[in-house]
């Protein structure tokens, strides 16, 4: 049975970290009012428990039920008060549901029930731990020990006769909980289907002579069935050959659609399949400002973002600076403390982008044809309308040989993930790598930090998630290409094909 959720935007928590006095002020919806009437809506025989994980998940998740009592075990305000030191993503939602706890508080005793004005209305409750667990021996693992503490908790409350759901992320606990035939769920506030999520384009058939004569004015008759989004790409395939395809771009804009020819980029690179095309017309038109690639290994999400962004900063200068970061996530065991200044430290996490910028500087050192040089405007080239009146500054000249070279001329810039709060970054080409390994609430922090003029590049596989509160429904990257879809801004593709090599491509496929 799934739970009642509400779905609809409950606004930004406000809180003023400035003051030495925390303060909390929640969304309007949910303030009580002065003489507010008895709710009698509320169902006092459902509950719904939430486990620690849901809040440091989602600190609103208080207010995302309807109708009901939303449960706290006091084990989980004691998890919270564990976790509310931590600096990052946990850290902050511990103390955002610290603060809206402490202020229902003062509206009401949390152990007899305060009722929270959303929709339909619902009752927080925090109720106290078990005397004793009398479906388990005693362990020495703390982690079980709190875990046991919580499914005590809805057993003792089902046996009262209450109908009772435990809400947790903890895929061993939901297990645990069924063992004990106990009702339990996933938070699925936000998530994204995984079966139907939003790949950036869709396939249709048609026979070889239509497609031959197809222009743009008939791809609304074709598409009159399916549902668009802006910047949505269509492929329209021979019905005898689906090698023999041609492309097309929804832009929105009531039925407008646009044939995508093949870009060739400094007379040396081209897209390796028709996905690849997609994502090099969304990340060379400077009018879409946010751009998403999802995708298995080796599809090219890096290395393409990367080479236009060089293309775009250094030899259009359509933007100042290409700025790279990604999530510090290790795979498998970390090797510990790593020796240097910043720049030292992110050599090793930022290796993967070397490898790329090599490998795009040693095809061009190949090249037969004209000799690109990456830190001046192509000659003869006339794009002043496009050349932002602010740079004041002479741009770096001669050859780049090396990634090095490119930081040392500020055409490029690596940095750490975790000082992007706070900043405005302004005219510059930025590239997210590997965001799948970030919350929804992080991406929303970071691409918020986008200043007048600047391009973002979210790229990741939401297949390879290291992140142990984050799936492939849940994810920042996923649910921001399921928020972002409608905007004439955002455009998205997810790219199915591994190019790097055919031992990749097997592995990608079987292991």
């Amino acid at each position: 049975m799934s739970c009642s959720l509400i779905f609809e935007n409950k606004g930004d928590l406000m809180v003023n970290e400035n003051v030495s006095q925390k303060l909390i002020t929640p969304p309007a919806q949910f303030m009580k009012e002065e003489n507010p009437q008895k709710n009698t809506t509320v169902r006092l025989n459902r509950i719904f428990i939430l486990d620690t994980n849901v809040l440091i998940h989602d600190a609103q998740a208080l207010f995302a039920f309807k109708g009901v009592v939303v449960g706290i075990p006091f084990i989980v305000l004691e998890e919270i008060d564990t976790l509310k030191r931590e600096v990052g993503e946990k850290g902050r939602n511990a103390r955002e549901a610290i603060r809206m706890l402490d202020h229902l508080r003062g509206q009401g005793k949390l152990r007899e029930g305060v009722e929270l004005e959303n929709a339909g209305g619902s009752i927080l409750k925090v109720f106290p731990n078990p005397e004793k667990i009398d479906f388990s021996t005693f362990s020495h693992d703390m982690h079980e020990i709190k875990d046991n503490a919580i499914l005590q908790t809805v057993k003792n409350l089902s046996i009262d006769g209450n109908h009772v759901t435990l809400v947790t992320k903890d895929i061993n606990v939901r297990v645990k909980a069924d063992a004990l035939g106990l009702e339990a769920e996933d938070y699925t506030k936000g998530i994204v289907n995984y079966d139907v999520f939003y790949k950036g384009w869709l396939r249709l058939a048609i026979p070889a002579n239509d497609l031959r004569s197809l222009t743009a004015k008939r791809l609304p008759e074709l598409t009159k069935t399916h549902q668009l989004w802006s910047n949505q790409f269509i492929i329209v395939e021979s019905e005898s050959n689906p090698y023999n395809v041609r492309l097309f771009r929804h832009l929105g804009m009531g039925e407008h659609f646009q044939e995508v020819e093949d870009i060739s980029i400094m007379n040396s690179f081209k897209a390796k399949n028709i996905q690849q095309l997609m994502a090099l017309d969304l990340l060379m038109d400077d009018r879409i400002k946010l751009v998403t690639l999802l995708g298995p290994a080796g599809t090219g999400k890096t290395f393409l973002t990367l080479l236009v962004g060089l293309y775009k900063v250094a030899y259009e200068h359509i933007y100042r600076k290409l700025l790279v970061t990604r999530p510090i996530i290790a795979l498998g065991a970390d090797i510990g403390f790593l020796p240097g200044d910043v720049q030292e430290k992110l050599h090793y996490w930022m290796q993967p982008v070397h490898d790329n910028l090599e490998f795009i500087f040693s095809q061009l050192s190949r090249s037969a044809g004209e000799q690109y040089n990456l830190s001046q405007r192509k000659e003869g080239k006339k794009n002043d309308q496009k050349k932002y009146k602010h740079f004041d500054q002479e741009q770096p000249r001669g050859e780049i040989q090396n990634v090095e070279r490119l930081q040392q001329k500020g055409i490029l810039s690596l940095e750490a993930i975790t000082y992007m709060r706070g900043r405005s970054i302004p005219y510059q080409f930025v590239f997210i790598d590997e965001v799948q390994n970030l919350s929804p609430h992080e991406v929303k922090t970071i691409v918020s930090r986008a200043g007048e003029g600047t391009k973002v590049i979210l790229a990741g596989d939401p297949y390879q998630i290291d992140s142990p509160y984050l799936d492939f429904s849940s994810n920042g990257l996923t649910t921001t290409t399921e928020k972002m879809k409608d905007h004439a801004l955002f455009g998205t593709v997810f790219l199915e094909t591994s190019e790097r090599s055919e031992l990749a491509k097997l592995a990608a496929d079987i292991l």
